[in-house]
């Protein structure tokens, strides 16, 4: 029987989430939600909104929005580019700048959802390899991937791996001739935040965007919202290739108010920040290398090998980390498996340290 879908779409296996359980009980520490709730004033932006008139059109630019944002960038709002979850941001860019058989290229392991994006599209797609030990690229392969790419999509801070890669690294891997994409969903947590600055450099002009999302650092992954930082001339060829009212007005409400109350998330990242590095150093003691982190997140790996085993035993205790492998990521072909784990509240963290034990005993036994 002939199929009715197109043949990328027949061929390819689609993004799969991290699990959304809906019942209560759950500690999740799988998606890298922020344990903390937004501030009160985006519960207030919310109310005032839904009191208001939700029976005509939000303004189709979230005006409002990209004012705001663009202060915390240092730039004129005409460089922002608002959206419906950074997902979004990455879904109009792939649709912006690439046309069937346009090479994309992202670093291996890292964000899948690339490649999927670059399925839909027909796009094939190549993984820069990073070594295992110190998730670095090897210099050559990525400039042989430069010269041939449409699109290089790198997320920094990295996931799962947690590390962060310098301005001079990121050179490398600007293309040729086309787009490099830094997906900074993760950049309110790097040991030195960021906002932007390679923007400015000369070498990047109109070459660079940056991506950012409110789900980790502001609280509202359950709002969906997110947006791009780019010259103008590129938002203005993004903005011929988004929905029309992309951002509800709840949604351009509630961005605008997070990102005007810049103390409450700070208050929130520290307190992450301190829970995560706590975390990194307890888990060496029960058999894990950790590496170091600059998000929200740690990426483990325990001595046994056993990471399925133990997400397993975890599970059946009502706490979810993230079992994550990545088929030949390895540069003999191996896979590459780990636990990433979510930093939680303390209490979360804690009651994870008092489990895992055991967990990690029945698994490796």
């Amino acid at each position: 029987m002939n199929s009715v879908f197109r043949p990328a779409v027949d061929r390819m296996a689609g993004y799969a989430p991290g699990e959304q359980p809906q019942e209560t009980g759950w500690i999740k520490l799988n998606t890298n939600e922020n344990p903390y709730p937004p501030s009160p004033a985006v519960v207030e932006a919310i109310r005032r909104t839904a009191e208001g008139r939700l029976n005509v059109y939000p303004d189709p630019l979230a005006t409002s929005f990209r004012k705001v944002a663009a202060r915390l960038f240092d730039v004129d709002p005409d460089w922002i580019l608002p959206a419906n979850g950074s997902d979004e941001n990455l879904t109009i860019i792939v649709r912006t700048f690439c046309d069937a058989g346009d090479r994309i290229a992202y670093p291996y392991p890292s964000y899948v959802l690339y490649e999927a994006l670059a399925n839909i599209q027909g796009c094939p797609v190549s993984r820069l390899r990073l070594n295992e030990q110190t998730w670095q690229w090897d210099a050559p392969d990525a400039e042989s991937l430069r010269k041939s790419v449409r699109l290089f999509f790198v997320p920094n801070p990295n996931s799962p791996t947690g590390n962060r890669w310098t301005p001079s690294q990121l050179q490398e891997l600007l293309p040729d001739h086309g787009v490099l994409v830094l997906d900074e969903a993760y950049g309110d947590f790097c040991s030195q935040p960021h906002r932007g600055e390679l923007l400015r450099q000369p070498e990047f002009d109109q070459r660079l965007i940056v991506t950012r999302t409110l789900s980790k650092s502001y609280s509202l992954a359950g709002l969906r919202f997110g947006f791009a930082v780019a010259h103008p001339d590129l938002i203005a060829g993004m903005q011929k290739v988004k929905d029309s009212y992309n951002c509800d007005a709840i949604a351009i409400a509630a961005a605008t108010a997070a990102l005007e109350d810049q103390d409450w998330m700070l208050s929130n990242r520290n307190r992450i920040v301190a829970t995560r590095e706590r975390l990194a150093a307890a888990l060496p003691s029960l058999g894990f290398h950790t590496d170091p982190s600059e998000t929200n997140f740690v990426w483990t790996r325990h001595s046994s090998g056993q990471h399925q085993s133990i997400y397993e035993q975890l599970k059946a205790r009502k706490i979810l980390v993230r079992y994550m492998r990545f088929p030949d990521a390895a540069p003999d072909g191996r896979m590459v498996d780990g636990l990433r784990i979510t930093v939680g509240t303390d209490a979360e963290i804690d009651t994870l340290l008092s489990v895992l034990p055991e967990a990690v005993r029945i698994a490796v036994s």
